[in-house]
């Protein structure tokens, strides 16, 4: 009998390691990933200006239900992992959640002041709803309940200290076998990569693994730090359960 696939839905935040996460799991042989699958109806719904977001439109498809129907459908010959690159603040209101239940899924983040002095680069007034944090608390207690256990969260720190471990941790805790090929890709861009990726990914496409961890010396601005405020008890429910380097 054929053991059912697995279809990984990692949960992050803008200004995270989720390109570079994709990067690890796309480079192994038993998996096929996406990237960002709601960005285009997110785009569409909200008319919120990014780059190349009228590309993304164009290119991507924007009726959530198929791309639902894209994400819990069969997977390539060949394949038995689909590594799904979900940021958390594309699941918006309106979007059906039941077919999350078809899902396994994990969550990525990051210290809020770290990720608040990069996320300013692209979004100089960001909002509470902007940081993804909100959705990964809502999905992280959703999956939960249904799972009477708390699903993985990473912390991008951790992962960046000592990704072997925590990796090894993460494919441990879903059903699969660690692959030291997550450690190290190949420079340059993939063919599922977004359309936005020549706008975002100029760094991570001249990496070829996880960069070490570095404190960020910029401080979160005045007008922001009720901001950080708010975000700080939502980072320390899913903190709390993450997957370090050592159980």
């Amino acid at each position: 009998m054929t053991a059912a696939p697995l279809r990984l839905a990692m949960w992050s935040g803008p200004r995270n390691i989720s390109t570079a996460m994709m990067r690890a799991w796309g480079n192994r042989p038993d998996t096929v990933v996406c990237d960002e699958p709601l960005y285009a109806h997110y785009l569409q719904a909200t008319g919120l200006q990014h780059p190349g977001g009228a590309e993304t439109i164009a290119a991507h498809e924007t009726d959530w239900q198929r791309v639902v129907d894209w994400l819990t459908g069969p997977l390539p010959a060949g394949k038995s992992v689909f590594y799904q690159k979900q940021m958390a603040h594309h699941l918006l209101p309106q979007i059906g959640r039941d077919w999350l239940d078809q899902l396994t899924h994990c969550f990525l983040i990051r210290q809020p002041s770290e990720m608040l002095t990069s996320l300013l680069e692209f979004l100089p007034h960001p909002t509470l709803a902007d940081t993804g944090l909100p959705q990964q608390v809502e999905i992280f207690e959703r999956v939960a309940r249904r799972l009477g256990r708390t699903p993985p969260v990473l912390d991008a720190r951790d992962v960046l200290q000592d990704p072997g471990r925590v990796l090894a941790r993460l494919c441990d805790q879903v059903g699969v076998a660690f692959d030291e090929r997550m450690l190290h890709w190949p420079p340059g861009p993939r063919a599922t990569d977004g359309v936005w990726a020549k706008y975002w990914y100029q760094k991570v496409e001249q990496t070829t693994g996880f960069a070490p961890y570095r404190p960020k010396p910029e401080v979160v601005p005045d007008h922001l730090q009720g901001l950080l405020a708010e975000c700080q008890p939502l980072y320390e429910r899913l903190y709390r359960h993450r997957l370090a380097a050592s159980a």
